[in-house]
């Protein structure tokens, strides 16, 4: 029953990052048009970086940390290929950072009425492509889809092996 824990939780994590990568692309083709923000200049296109983040231990480290007591068994009754005794798992985690695009040089425009236009007439765009956000915006929405059906999956799972 842990392993479809786990992938529930995997599967949750993932629904976290494909909804923020949707938030970030909704504020980018939002603001493609942004020429002045608070900080000043044009609106800097915003991208979800994620990275796993590995953290090892095994059941009875991650046990101590949380300072939970159970009742004690003989070694014995833990038969089989079921006891991981000393044996240390990997654990996986999403480290999800949002980092602003402060690079790109933007589009200038040549538009001398815009308000923001500078001496020569040049307006400075966001660097922001709409059909490059649509199709980033499509592939989370993907991700996202394919993580409620894994999540679907190990619940009927579950269900099914209760009914054994």
């Amino acid at each position: 029953m842990g392993g479809l824990l786990n992938a529930i939780e995997l599967s949750a994590k993932g629904l976290s990052v494909q909804r923020a990568k949707m938030n970030v692309t909704a504020q980018n083709i939002a603001n493609a048009e942004t020429t002045r923000t608070e900080e000043g200049g044009a609106y800097n296109r915003q991208r979800v970086v994620v990275a796993e983040d590995k953290v090892t231990g095994n059941f009875s480290s991650y046990l101590r940390k949380a300072d939970v007591q159970l009742a004690r068994t003989n070694q014995k009754h833990l038969g089989g290929g079921m006891h991981a005794g000393g044996q240390r798992s990997e654990l996986s985690s999403v480290d999800m950072q949002v980092i602003e695009d402060r690079e790109s040089e933007g589009k200038m425009v040549h538009d001398p009425s815009h308000p923001d236009a500078n001496e020569e007439g040049y307006v400075k765009y966001p660097d922001i492509e709409i059909v490059n956000e649509m199709v980033d915006m499509m592939a989370a929405s993907r991700a996202y889809e394919a993580n409620t059906v894994a999540i679907s999956t190990a619940k009927k799972m579950a269900e099914t092996a209760l009914d054994i």
